[in-house]
């Protein structure tokens, strides 16, 4: 494929497991912090929202750090779950999915948000009149229209996962076949006197996932609208 080795090979399909999982885990998360922000007005909205959005402003390694703190073998969390469950989180790719998770977060809940806040909420009041329970409205009427939302924000979490570096290299170490996703074995062919075409490859790989993402979501957004516009 391409001519890729062995070893950029793994770190692709690493990262891409891991991207993926990372949204698809987040995804009813994502959602519920979205309706939250849209929806309802409470005393610490601003510090919840605040406190959703800090990874975008605060360094990566702080993140990173932050969660090794929190979910390594001798944190709070990590060591419960290890003690209870035999869950280990540092230094493997479920950390690495984790990691992904928090960074890409708030992009997910910031364009779920934005379209939440343009659905007419005229609508759901009506069906509401006709006898629909709050949960078929939500389903039926909510989702759909919010669903361009939904797939921009997937596709701006799968591509900051993707890209992710420091925040898990801090937390899960640059392991190969185990933690090295694409940004970490790029770095890592860097450093390697031979390994300038290696990382032009990955560099390319990356650039080139992230842009077929990002024109499947348009399309793909295009056709939700033009549905969503059709049954109304």
């Amino acid at each position: 494929m391409l001519g890729l080795s062995e070893f950029e090979l793994a770190a692709l399909a690493l990262s891409l497991k891991v991207s993926v999982t990372s949204v698809i885990a987040s995804l009813p998360f994502g959602v519920a912090a979205a309706w939250l922000l849209a929806r309802f007005e409470f005393p610490a909205k601003a510090v919840v929202d605040a406190l959703l959005h800090l990874p975008l402003v605060v360094p990566p390694v702080v993140v990173g750090y932050l969660l090794l703190i929190l979910l390594g073998r001798s944190g709070p969390i990590g060591g419960w779950m290890y003690d209870t469950f035999g869950i280990l989180l540092a230094f493997n790719w479920k950390g690495a999915a984790i990691t992904a998770t928090v960074m890409a977060f708030p992009l997910m809940v910031r364009s779920m948000r934005l379209s939440l806040e343009a659905v007419d909420r005229r609508l759901e009041a009506a069906a509401r009149t006709l006898g629909a329970s709050r949960l078929r409205v939500f389903l039926t009427i909510t989702i759909p229209l919010m669903a361009p939302g939904i797939l921009a924000g997937s596709v701006l979490s799968f591509a900051r996962a993707l890209g992710e570096f420091g925040a898990t290299i801090t937390f899960v170490s640059n392991i190969p076949g185990e933690t090295q996703t694409l940004p970490l074995a790029l770095y890592t062919l860097v450093q390697s006197p031979d390994g300038e075409f290696g990382a032009l490859r990955l560099a390319l790989i990356s650039i080139l996932i992230s842009l077929l993402a990002l024109i499947a979501s348009g399309w793909l957004a295009k056709r939700f609208t033009r549905a969503s516009e059709a049954s109304r």
